[in-house]
This record gives C-alpha cells, structure tokens and sequence, in this order.
C-alpha cells in the first residue's frame, strides 16, 4: 500500500505569464517610444505616425504608461525567473507528517515551509464560487481551524477534478470531505 503522496505546485512559470509579460512589454515600449517620438518630432517607431501628436499632453501622457507598462513587466518577468508560488505537498503517512513547500520572492523568508502532523488534521475542504472570477480551491483544515490552501493560484481546475483530488486525499489521509452540498 503506497503511504507517501507528493502533489507538485506550479508556480508563475506558466504559459499564459510568459504571454502577458511579453505583451505588456511590447505595449510599454510602444507607448514610451511614441511619446519620444512626440517630443524630438522624429519617427522612431516606423508604422506610426507619433511625431504628430503633441508632447503636452499626449506625448507626457505616453511616457507615463509606457514606463508603468514596462515596469509591470519588468515585475512579471521577474516573478517568472524567481518562479514565485512553485512547491510541492507532501502527504507521508508513514511518518504521519504533511509537508507544504512553497518558494516565495527572494529575501530573508523566501521559502516558506509548513509542517503537520496527520492526526492534527480534521478534514479536507473544497471551496467553489462560481461567476465572474471562479475559485476552486482544496484546504487542509487543521484541529485549532487553520485552513492551508493546497491547489495553485491560476486556471480553476474543473469541477470533477476537484471533487476527485480532494476526495482522494481525504481518503488518503482518513478524514472527512468538507464542501461539496
């Protein structure tokens, strides 16, 4: 009987990050380009038509978001290298310890590490909001009712997915399934 079980966390080292900070990038230094452009009266960009506009305001107005856009980037971009949010969940019954790993940005706490043990768990439990910006998401509920998120941030999971993963985990560890109505 298996009594060890490792779930790996993606972190921001996903396809759909690699995408808008390339994008945002792309639009930031337009922006920035065309509002210089605007001020010394020269086309440095070679499909628009920017030294038309007017420095005051537009031109101003340009630099202004293209330096916040590159900045946002440049955050992105960052967060992608560092590769914030990857880790793992470690379910050892063997030993009776759940591990949760995670890697944070760099500094004096950059990895975050969380210990339990099994028999301080009550149960596992799934929240799901439908709507706009839909969460489903899986928690470890601990006796002294702390709940440790266990799914990644990102896409939702679809809903068997979740009702799967969280129910075999349940079994894993022997507790209760909290959530599902």
């Amino acid at each position: 009987m298996i009594n060890k079980k490792t779930d790996i966390i993606l972190g921001s080292r996903r396809l759909s990050n690699y995408w808008w900070a390339g994008v945002i990038l792309l639009g930031g230094i337009s922006f920035f380009l065309v509002g210089i452009s605007s001020y010394y009266n020269l086309e440095l960009l070679p499909f628009t038509q920017s030294s038309e506009i007017s420095f005051i305001p537009q031109g101003v107005i340009m630099i202004f978001y293209g330096t916040v856009a590159t900045s946002l980037s440049l955050f992105l971009w960052l967060t992608i290298l560092w590769n914030v949010g990857a880790g793992y969940n470690e379910f050892n019954n063997d030993q009776g310890i759940i591990t949760i790993f995670r890697i944070g940005f760099p500094g004096r706490n950059r990895s975050l590490l969380l210990k339990y043990r099994t028999q301080d768990v009550q149960s596992i439990r799934i929240n799901i909001k439908d709507g706009l910006t839909p969460k489903r998401e899986i928690y470890l509920k601990t006796k002294d009712r702390r709940e440790i998120p266990l799914t990644s941030v990102g896409q939702p999971l679809l809903l068997a997915e979740v009702e799967k993963q969280a129910s075999e985990l349940a079994k894993f560890l022997g507790v209760v399934l909290e959530g599902l109505e």
